[in-house]
């Protein structure tokens, strides 16, 4: 079906200057390459950027495994502890960088008054399932155990994450409940790739026509699972939509677009969750695709969706959780 009627006017002009592009094997080099030196066009004026600190960190990855790279925003000469946002990027779970994002961390921490932790994980088809979520695990687990020298309050840490990385966001709340290490304040999660089976279930009809298409996602995960999407047997920490019991998450904010190829299974994942009994904030918004918040620029349907982000997180990261850290 062509979509593209469907499509919020406003937003027409972001498909003729980002194609949808079919991903292969041959592609992934020259796109990875590509994403060392591109950043989005946005520039911070010059008080957040001498306001906000950006500190790059090696730090002990899993055991056995490479150290990995955060990207540390600090607003400087803090009062007292601030709250924390600990991002994951995403890019089908095959490419995309924490860099690249700089354009928006930056503001971000100035804005929300927060510190932002931003991780870099491996990558498949060369690291598949579980490289990049414990990869993700061991930052997190890093930026507990150093909160008193970032200036981090613990009681008020969330994960953060995009398309790949919502889904390795709600992947983390998971395992960090299971593993009842660290206590995450809230989850907030912008068009998650959640479920492989998405590949193999009845096409929603108006949906994932642009940017990332079905073929995009068929190809994202069989690179991080190693084997064809929706088979038995494949683990919750990767594809969180296969988790059967949700109860005991930290709060959920989910965003999603009415065309995206994700709505479905965001939809029902938000559903699960407030049956669980955990409180989810949902938007969905008539007429944008994939990626359609940050490329729409100033079309009113992408401000929407960038305040109305902007406003969950303040909410969640000024909040005092009541729970104690374990």
């Amino acid at each position: 079906m062509d979509t593209r009627k469907l499509v919020d006017p406003a937003l027409l002009p972001v498909l003729d200057v980002f194609p949808t592009i079919a991903l292969t094997s041959e592609l992934l080099a020259p796109m990875r390459e590509a994403e060392r030196f591109a950043k989005l066009p946005i520039v911070a004026p010059a008080e957040i950027t001498d306001a906000v600190a950006q500190t790059i960190r090696s730090v002990p990855g899993p055991a056995g495994a490479p150290d990995i790279t955060l990207t540390i925003y600090q607003p400087r000469n803090a009062p007292g502890a601030l709250p924390c946002i600990y991002h994951i990027h995403g890019g089908g779970y095959v490419g995309g960088a924490a860099g690249q994002l700089e354009p928006l961390h930056r503001p971000a921490a100035y804005d929300l008054n927060c510190v932002i932790v931003s991780v870099d994980y491996r990558l498949a088809p060369e690291n598949p399932y579980p490289a990049g979520i414990e990869d993700c695990y061991a930052g997190l687990a890093w930026t507990f155990a150093n909160a008193d020298a970032l200036g981090i309050d613990r009681n008020r840490i969330g994960v953060m994450g995009e398309s790949a990385g919502g889904g390795l966001a709600a992947a983390l709340a998971l395992l960090a409940r299971d593993r009842g290490e660290h206590q995450l304040a809230f989850q907030h999660l912008i068009y998650p790739m959640l479920d492989d089976r998405t590949c193999v279930a009845e096409p929603n009809p108006v949906a994932g026509e642009f940017i990332w298409t079905a073929h995009n996602n068929r190809f994202g995960w069989t690179a991080l699972l190693g084997h064809e999407p929706g088979q038995a047997g494949v683990s919750p920490y990767a594809a969180p939509a296969r988790a059967p019991d949700l109860s005991g998450l930290p709060p959920a904010f989910i965003a999603c677009p009415t065309l995206d190829l994700f709505i479905d299974e965001d939809i029902a994942y938000a559903t699960r969750l407030l049956r669980a009994g955990t409180p989810v904030e949902l938007h969905v918004y008539p007429g944008g695709f994939h990626g359609f918040d940050i490329f729409g620029g100033d079309a009113p349907i992408s401000a929407r969706a960038r305040r109305d982000s902007l406003e969950a997180l303040k909410s969640a990261l000024h909040h005092e959780a009541k729970k104690p850290i374990r």
